[in-house]
């Protein structure tokens, strides 16, 4: 986390976001958020859980001149893996070879992972840096979700800065097709 952010929640509340909540009404609240923890900053048990059940997500890298990408990765459920409570690791499989999002990492290694739950009205916000190491077959051999075919070409690892969980409305109930 940057070393001027007083709480993690900062990383998104910047003194801009702040003075707006405070001519919309809701500064108080999150001011008393903060006060009282803030986001978190690792991992816990229950939101393991959650990451490792995704099969689908949605990534955002900017690079150098802070241009947005935002792109999809998905697999089998288990494709995300938690390795401690700081780091989420995913095989990054082979797809339309554009490499904006690990272009992106290397140029500006800040990272968001947005992660919902259709049937059950629950979205995770994950704030952080990623890296890809690429040429490392025993990483993806260790990695790689059994049985799944697809090709899989590098190794990307996502080191947690901060993560909320974002309120249930509007978000539309949708139920897995197969």
């Amino acid at each position: 986390m940057n070393k001027n952010h007083q709480y993690s929640s900062d990383i998104a509340f910047t003194p801009t976001v702040k003075a707006i909540q405070e001519r919309k009404g809701s500064r108080n609240s999150y001011s008393n958020m903060e006060r009282n923890g803030s986001w978190r900053k690792e991992i816990t048990e229950e939101l393991k859980a959650f990451i490792e059940n995704q099969n689908s997500i949605f990534i955002a890298t900017a690079n150098s001149e802070g241009q947005p990408y935002i792109q999809h990765r998905g697999g089998p459920k288990g494709f995300l893996r938690v390795i401690d409570p700081k780091t989420i690791v995913f095989v990054d499989y082979a797809g339309n070879r554009q490499y904006i999002t690990q272009g992106n990492l290397i140029e500006n290694p800040k990272v968001h992972m947005f992660l919902i739950d259709y049937e059950n009205q629950r979205r995770v916000k994950i704030w952080g840096t990623a890296r890809v190491e690429e040429n490392n077959p025993e990483e993806i051999e260790k990695y790689m979700p059994k049985d799944y075919k697809a090709k899989p070409e590098q190794v990307i690892y996502f080191t947690v800065v901060a993560w909320d969980l974002n309120c249930p409305q509007h978000i539309p109930v949708r139920v897995e097709a197969i």
